[in-house]
């Protein structure tokens, strides 16, 4: 039988107070907005509310528990801004939608930086203290999508700048505390495909950051399907699962390169749209689940990753939380075959 697992991809809506007390003490403007050397006020801030999302994943009844990287003013390029050797330059689109980031341009050396590992030990404590049976899942950009993200102005070639955007993303996972699983999200192998030869070295870029713990790693793709060179590539990775957006984008070419390239023992599946505020109810995530299953007869699951399909920190507090419980109620519905 397939275990299911309810979990999330991280990166949540900060709530309103909290956005209230940090305005207060970050000020409004670009230049305060996280940068790794807070005061001891605004860390107090944020790690009162690290321990309430992660209270509220577990009154939920998610399997993992993440962070909620409530700090990530950059979302995916977090890692970078708040690092030495980058230089934060202009407002950049995310995606193609109404969210900014600051452009992190690499002038230096990406050496270590231990920022996400000091998230994930302060959370491990505050998992520990709800008493709870759920385990820690680690959030991180996916090597691919960081590279996407930010400007080299230091190793000179894609393929330098890639590998050690790689090398640096997994020193920094070798420092993380125990955790059952490691999500790597990666929306630019959908949004900006790379094209050939950058292809299969996206794969062993992620395969360099999977090695680098012994944690399950799910590489969550969004925002669409995957093209099929990308994903015949991405199955070449050393990894437990391959996440898909079942909300968003052509479905039928997720199908089709299942179908034709197999996938790996466990998948992941986005199945509550993160980018509105519809809640759907636990049927009907649970007949997603059952209609992909149904789809793929010659496909054997031993686990199923269930989520929102995309990041949650677009959604207003109260209906990601709605989410949350959704998504983990339906992991505990018997599927049975449906026709769509």
């Amino acid at each position: 039988m397939t275990e299911r697992v309810a979990t999330t991809p991280g990166l949540f809506p900060l709530p309103d107070p909290a956005k209230q007390r940090l305005s207060d003490l970050k000020g409004h403007q670009k230049g305060d907005l996280i940068s790794g050397n807070e005061s001891d006020e605004i860390v107090a801030v944020y790690d009162e509310y690290r321990t309430q999302v992660i209270t509220e994943q577990v009154e939920a009844g998610l399997d993992r528990i993440s962070e909620g990287q409530l700090r990530w003013d950059d979302m995916l390029a977090h890692p970078l801004t708040v690092h030495e050797n980058v230089e934060t330059g202009g407002i950049v689109r995310y995606y193609d939608n109404n969210n900014f980031y600051r452009d992190p341009q690499v002038t230096g050396e990406l050496t270590f930086s231990g920022d996400v590992a000091s998230e994930l030990d302060a959370a491990a404590a505050a998992l520990a203290e709800a008493d709870s049976d759920a385990s820690l899942q680690a959030t991180l950009p996916g090597p691919y999508s960081l590279f996407d993200l930010a400007t080299d102005e230091y190793y000179g070639d894609e393929e330098s700048f890639l590998d050690a955007v790689s090398e640096f993303l997994a020193a920094e996972v070798e420092a993380f505390p125990a955790h059952e699983t490691l999500y790597l999200l990666e929306p630019s192998l959908v949004e900006n495909a790379p094209g050939d030869g950058l292809d299969a070295r996206a794969s062993e870029a992620i395969d360099t950051v999977a090695a680098a713990t012994d944690a399950d790693v799910v590489v969550q793709t969004y925002f669409g399907a995957l093209s099929e060179k990308v994903y015949a590539h991405l199955m070449d990775a050393d990894i437990e699962a391959i996440g898909f957006d079942i909300v968003a984008g052509d479905r039928e070419q997720t199908l089709y390169n299942i179908n034709e390239y197999g996938t790996k023992t466990a998948a992941g599946l986005g199945i509550s749209n993160g980018l509105n505020t519809l809640v759907e109810s636990p049927e009907t995530l649970a007949e997603r689940v059952s209609w992909v299953q149904n789809k793929l007869p010659a496909q054997e699951f031993d686990r199923l990753y269930l989520s929102t399909n995309t990041e949650p920190f677009y959604l207003p507090v109260n209906k990601h939380l709605e989410k949350l419980a959704a998504v983990a109620a339906a992991a505990e519905i018997e599927l049975e075959e449906v026709t769509a």
